[in-house]
């Protein structure tokens, strides 16, 4: 993966719009965030092979940055993205990393299901 340049995604995320595309949606301060102190609160969401159909998308931000989805029925919004890739597979391919390079963040379209 690369660092994000905001034009290069949302270029990507242009070719995206009215396409019927799988969403891999995952948030995570992990659970190292518990084991190095106790007192912090394990969070996480997930989802995996949700169907959506982005009306719009945009990134906004300086870095690290945040991605909105419109759809049909509401919003999907990722915060605190500092890498991108368009894969062999041409999946777009979101995240974002902790100063330690941990996963805190990942927002993942493609045109064909994920691996489960």
């Amino acid at each position: 993966m690369q660092p994000i340049q905001a034009n290069d995604v949302q270029n990507a995320l242009d070719q995206l719009i009215g396409k019927d595309l799988y969403l891999h949606l995952e948030t995570t301060n992990g659970a190292y965030a518990n084991h190095n102190n106790e007192s912090v609160l394990t969070v996480n969401a997930y989802i995996r092979n949700g169907k959506v159909t982005p009306l719009s998308g945009k990134i906004m931000g300086i870095g690290p940055f945040r991605v909105g989805l419109k759809i049909e029925l509401g919003w999907i919004y990722a915060e605190g993205l500092t890498h991108w890739e368009i894969d062999s597979e041409g999946r777009l391919l979101l995240a974002g990393h902790d100063q330690e390079g941990r996963l805190a963040v990942a927002l993942q379209l493609s045109s064909s299901p994920f691996d489960v």
